[in-house]
């Protein structure tokens, strides 16, 4: 549910109703724009009658809310939400990129590589420590010694660190690392979902190989409802029948989830197509459907990469692509921070 407030109402009466309401158990949402304040109710709006809301001065109009998601629903936070992750800002005109090896192989590699995103642009840094692979047998990543390095790089270049958990006994690892990555096997992990409710670091959420957006946005749910707002949304690439690229992007869930919910919606490219030349197309095209940020993957030598060496970019294509980004972004409105 939720409720309309009058504008210039009186703030001691409607710190009587918001005492009301917490009282009959209902948590409030609270969202502030130009002229509108909204309050969402979490809970059981059932034992509420909108005409009892209604009747109080400083209610303007109430409105139910339909959807399973609430938290997470723009209609309870119709302004787009922005995200400060050390600075780097993400969400409504402020546009991010995110770029770094699939996997950190090396002190070397790792550091090299940060630098040169850096140098290019790029304000966070990504770089795999736990793999999750198809196979048993494929590289699973440095693991532990993976995280060290990568909180090297992030000492070396003051850049914020990107990288996925696998498990929610890792989070007592993860206390240097800026965004926890949710990877796409582990959208539906509740239990992790659940224990990255509890924390309160970033978390950058990828949907799924073959679920739908009200599934990503309900995942979501789930670490909102635990008490961390901080969610950014990624699209991968879902599993289609079509066989000449790794995934297909869905670049029409970019308007979609714009119109679902108000948290900050990231495309990985490189991901999405495993092929490196598509990279530059869809990331253009993403940022033309409206994304707030890119992840791209950047290797200093992709031909002897562990992981995902056909989809990485080199450093030099990587500079020439975000000079691209760069100019696409500011045309549609968004600042690179």
């Amino acid at each position: 549910m939720v409720i309309k407030l009058r504008q210039e109402a009186d703030a001691e009466k409607k710190a009587v109703l918001k005492g009301r309401l917490k009282a009959l158990g209902f948590d409030i949402h609270e969202s502030k724009g130009v002229g509108t304040e909204l309050w969402g109710l979490v809970g059981d709006t059932s034992i509420l009658e909108d005409d009892y809301l209604r009747a109080n001065e400083v209610v303007e109009d109430v409105m139910r809310v339909q959807e399973p998601y609430k938290m997470a629903n723009r209609k309870m936070h119709p302004e787009d939400t922005v995200i400060d992750i050390r600075g780097k800002k993400i969400g409504g005109s402020h546009f991010q990129v995110i770029a770094g090896p699939c996997s950190i192989e090396s002190k070397e590699q790792i550091v090299e590589v940060s630098q040169d995103v850096k140098n290019s642009g790029a304000g966070l840094l990504r770089g795999g420590a736990f793999k999750p692979r198809t196979s048993p047998y494929a590289f699973q990543g440095l693991q532990n010694n993976g995280l060290k390095l990568l909180l090297e790089a992030k000492k070396a270049t003051g850049l914020p660190v990107v990288t996925e958990i696998m498990t929610p006994e890792h989070l007592e690892l993860f206390d240097e690392i800026d965004v926890v990555q949710v990877g796409a096997r582990n959208m539906q992990n509740f239990q992790l979902l659940k224990a990255l409710g509890k924390c309160k670091k970033t978390v950058l959420l990828k949907r799924g190989l073959a679920n739908t957006l009200e599934e990503l946005v309900m995942s979501a749910e789930y670490i909102m409802a635990g008490g961390n707002e901080n969610v950014i949304l990624c699209e991968r690439g879902i599993r289609t029948f079509e066989t000449s690229m790794r995934n297909t992007l869905d670049i029409s869930a970019i308007p979609m989830l714009r119109k679902m919910t108000h948290l900050p919606i990231v495309i990985d490219p490189s991901h999405a197509a495993g092929i490196r030349w598509m990279v530059e197309p869809l990331a253009l095209a993403a940022i033309a459907a409206g994304a707030d940020g890119l992840m791209i993957e950047v290797h200093n030598d992709p031909e002897a990469a562990l992981c995902d060496g056909p989809q990485s970019m080199t450093p030099e294509g990587f500079d020439a692509l975000m000079k691209k980004i760069r100019k696409t972004a500011e045309f549609f409105g968004k600042t690179l921070d």
